[in-house]
This record gives structure tokens, sequence and C-alpha cells, in this order.
């Protein structure tokens, strides 16, 4: 028998979160503020890539610059806690890329974005690349300054993973179903997974992918209005 007892849930205005209060987030708000009119005076479109480690971020990003580079004049910024790989894996399809490293945050905010503009001229880029840190909680309560943010999960996250992490689908542009070859041998339902999104996020565009083989990716620069 199950032993199911009802969840416990915070009443409005208890605060069980000590290391994100209000003012923390005001203050990140207004620098996405700063950062988003930057990028517009350039020109720049500038996308916030999001989603668990190994849901495939760095591997769309590397199909999008792929896809793109002969339209529009890219760089990438891609956040991780301490290694550069994954920027060098990006940087290999010949876009200026610059590491962000976190130490022991779980995620980018808009200051560190803002250091980064310093590192490139905006005024040479068409089109940027952000990868935010891998972890579907924390780059929610995080906007910064992109005038678009995607969400990847792939299917070997499980049949749950939207449900369970609803608020960083609320303001995503577009929802990216990663690995759906795999999709059968997981024993997941990559429709109830679109469903998912889509009640949670009526506007949210959501593209199934495999990003591996490229499936998909053309779809996702349509989704993004590139």
């Amino acid at each position: 028998m199950t032993r199911l007892k009802e969840a416990v849930k915070a009443e409005e205005g208890e605060i069980y979160d000590i290391e994100l209060d209000a003012d923390l987030l005001k203050v990140n708000e207004e620098l996405a503020a700063k950062n988003r009119e930057l990028l517009r005076k350039h020109n720049v479109t500038a996308i916030d890539v999001m989603g668990a480690i190994g849901s495939g971020k760095t591997t769309l990003i590397e199909k999008l610059v792929q896809a793109l580079k002969g339209k529009y004049r890219i760089a990438a910024f891609k956040g991780d806690l301490t290694t550069t790989i994954d920027a060098g894996l990006i940087g290999k399809h010949g876009v200026e890329v610059v590491p962000i490293n976190t130490g022991k945050e779980c995620h980018l905010d808009a200051n560190l974005v803002r250091k980064a503009f310093k590192r490139i001229n905006l005024a040479e880029i068409d089109l940027l690349f952000i990868e935010n840190v891998g972890n579907l909680i924390c780059p929610a309560d995080f906007p910064l300054g992109s005038e678009k943010r995607i969400v990847v999960v792939s299917v070997t996250e499980g049949p749950y993973m939207v449900v369970k992490h609803p608020f960083i689908f609320m303001r995503a542009d577009v929802a990216v179903i990663n690995k759906k070859d795999l999709a059968q041998a997981m024993g997941v339902d990559v429709k109830k997974l679109e469903t998912d999104v889509k009640e949670i996020n009526p506007n949210a565009k959501v593209v199934a992918t495999n990003c591996r083989s490229g499936e998909g990716v053309i779809e996702v620069v349509c989704a993004l209005g590139l």
C-alpha cells in the first residue's frame, strides 16, 4: 500500500530560500534591462539557452552556429562552474566564445554577462548565444537581458522533467525536447512532454530534436524567428 502523505506547501508570504532575496532579484532585473538596452543599441539579438546538464545545450548551439553563421555574425558566452571544455566545442566552428566560470554558483546573472560584454565588440556581431549553467531551477529567476530564452530538456531525463520544473518554462520562448531518437528506449512520450510545456506556457513554441544528427534544428531556427 502506498503511504504517500499530502505535500507540504509554503503559504503566501513565507520565505524559505535565504539566498534569493527580493533585493538581489530586483538588482539583477535592473542590470538585465540595461544589458537588453545595450544589445538593442548595437542591434544584437541575444538568446539565453537554459537546461539541465547533458540535455544537449552545447550541441544545439553548435548546430545553430553551423546553420546560421553564413547569415549572421555570431558570438557565444558559455557558462560553466570551472571548465572551458564546452566553450572550446563551440569555438571550433569559427565563432568568438567567452567562457564564464561561476565557481560554485548554479546560474549566470546579468552582472556576469555585462562583464563578458567587455571581452567582445558588440558592433561586430549580430547574434549572441548565451549558454547558461546546467540547471533547471536557478536560471529561471535570473534574466540576463536576452531577447529570447530557450529551455532544452532531453527524453533521457525522464517523463516528468517538464512538470517537475514548471517555472523555467513560464518565461521560455522556445522549448526544445532533445534526443527524440531515444524516446522509445527510455519509455518517454515526446508528445506528452510537448503537451506538458504547452499547459505551463501556451505561448511557448515547442520543437522536438535530435541535435546530434541535426534533426529539428531548422525548426528551432524558425521558432526563434532567425
